[in-house]
């Protein structure tokens, strides 16, 4: 039997198609894993595929050439909800020595599952822990019958990260993030599609964002200096009172028995709020369908130099404030503190305002959408996200920081900023879609993205605890007789992680230096991330 002519035809574009959407995959790649989480419920159902027949609304986001598709005036309501779970254990080595303290009481424990928090523009962070985020979006569109223009704007949530382990308060989880929420709101979105032709069509728009960031965690030392102080503070003054002797030297103890270091012990917490109210992107997009079985389209979402401005709050444990006032109150310690750098007194609290420079990466999706028969259509997609401008995140206070003077013994000199190593890279991602229409009014979704973490598994930490993960989306779409259509989507996605110890040196390792930060020094750190995701629209005619 012979092969006709129109199925070689879209056998040869759809192996043109794969062959384009392959370039630039190669094995050292990263995909991202926050991304596209919260903006369509059509795009979740579909492995988040569709550059290349874009959902409607949202091709704001996706593509915005895909709001030339669409004609009239029409009104799109939306509501999503997604939940974070985070479980993590930690089991300390066979051979943890931190300064000759060896039994850490946060081996055999474990963390989680967390909550989430949200962060409302205006209000601020919302102190109260929730089962899952909630959020509501609306979305207009615009087109005079005939024009090729098509204008739109569009409410969502590009990215966004969420986990508070605030209810227990012995959850070893509090010492690399207690509370941590990440977001990004597009509040206003202008854009516009054009129809070049019937079949090729271009579109650019310009999300204006709300980026939040704010982190409260506590914080432990397990560092061996502080460690082997420890140990000569319990050979010299077993009860942690000082000695005449001891005064005249360096006051190890006259800190009294709340001045005694121990590097398992809570010594801060440290809190951070931040915003940048007014953050543009620009995506510019285009679409080419030559039939009605076969399309590709393209995406170029730009990234930006967010700045970033807030408060920040260091509350100061008694073990570190009594040890650095013992210190000072001695004959020797004032010599000492003053050749390393150390502070002759760190306050109880001390806060203040932050600015920090944190870049949004750009992303390129290329997509292509393939019916081999008329109710039957496959889109596979390809995204490259530059996250590798995350490879550190400095904050920059206003004044330098007490507790962060005791660092200048470790070689890091700025007691006014942070430094914060990610080493996030760059990243690769693959969708894949399917759409069956089952009758006129009613198509089914299936669709799975395979998400490789821009995290690599040495720079791992429980703040952004982001494995491999595998989504698993499922959907419909549902057209009315009066001309409005429902999308409903749901998805599952999970992965897991087996941080050996010292194998991390943003969580687990132990060496002298390694001070900020490794919270579990010297443990095995494994856990997983699972997200779980409902959403649904409705778009009419108005």
């Amino acid at each position: 039997m012979g092969i006709s002519r129109t199925a070689a035809s879209r056998a040869q574009l759809w192996l043109f198609a794969g062959c384009l959407l392959s370039i630039g995959a190669v094995p050292s790649a990263r995909a991202e894993l926050t991304d596209n989480l919260l903006v369509s419920p059509t795009a979740m159902s579909l492995g988040n595929a569709v550059t290349a027949d874009p959902p409607g609304i949202e091709s704001i986001h996706f593509n915005p050439a895909g709001l030339a598709r669409m004609t009239g005036d029409t009104r799109t309501d939306s509501f999503f909800v997604a939940s974070v779970r985070n479980s993590d254990a930690l089991e300390a080595a066979p051979d943890l020595d931190i300064g000759g303290f060896k039994g850490d009481p946060l081996s055999g424990t474990s963390s989680g599952p967390g909550r989430q928090a949200l962060y409302i523009p205006i209000v601020g962070l919302l102190h109260f822990r929730l089962p899952g985020v909630a959020l509501p979006s609306i979305g207009f569109t615009f087109n005079q019958p005939g024009s090729p223009f098509t204008f739109g704007t569009l409410a969502y949530v590009p990215m966004a990260y969420s986990l508070d382990r605030t209810a227990n308060p012995n959850d070893p989880g509090r010492f690399d993030g207690a509370l941590v929420d990440i977001q990004r709101l597009v509040y206003l979105s202008p854009s516009v599609g054009y129809k070049v032709s019937d079949t090729l069509r271009v579109g650019v728009s310009v999300p204006i964002t709300y980026a939040s960031i704010a982190i409260n965690t506590d914080m432990r030392f397990p560092n061996k200096l502080l460690g082997t102080i420890g140990q000569l503070q319990q050979g010299s003054c077993p009860s942690g009172n000082g000695t005449v002797f001891d005064t005249l030297l360096f006051g190890l103890c006259g800190g009294g028995p709340a001045g005694m270091l121990n590097p398992f012990q809570k010594a801060a917490n440290f809190n951070v709020e931040m915003t940048a109210p007014f953050d543009p992107t620009i995506n510019l997009g285009v679409l080419w369908e030559p039939t009605d079985w076969f399309a590709l389209g393209a995406v170029y979402q730009s990234g930006t130099k967010s700045i970033y401005h807030g408060t920040y709050q260091f509350a100061t444990d008694p073990m570190v404030r009594q040890f650095a006032s013992g210190l000072n109150a001695s004959l020797l310690g004032p010599i000492l503190a003053a050749t390393t750098g150390l502070p002759s007194q760190i306050p109880a609290v001390q806060s203040g305002n932050v600015i920090s420079s944190i870049p949004y990466p750009s992303r390129v999706q290329l997509g292509v959408k393939f019916k081999p028969v008329d109710f039957l259509q496959f889109n596979m997609d390809v995204s490259y996200a530059d996250w590798s401008k995350w490879n550190s995140l400095t904050l920059q206070f206003d004044q330098n920081v007490n507790l962060l003077e005791l660092a200048h013994i470790f070689r890091i000199s700025n007691s006014t900023q942070l430094t914060l190593p990610l080493g996030f890279r760059s990243v690769v991602n693959y969708g894949f879609g399917m759409q069956a229409q089952v009758t006129d009014k009613l198509a089914v979704r299936v669709g799975y993205e395979p998400r490789k973490s821009s995290i690599p598994g040495n720079q791992l930490s429980l703040i952004t605890p982001l494995p491999d993960t595998k989504l698993y989306g499922l959907g419909f779409q549902y057209k009315f007789d009066s001309g409005g259509s429902l999308n409903v989507g749901a998805s599952y996605m999970k992965g897991t992680f087996n941080v050996p110890a010292r194998s991390d040196c943003n969580l687990n390792c132990d060496g002298f230096f390694n001070l900020i930060y490794n919270p579990y020094a010297a443990m095995k750190v494994s856990g997983d991330l699972i997200v779980r995701y409902f959403g649904l629209n409705y778009t009419r005619p108005f």
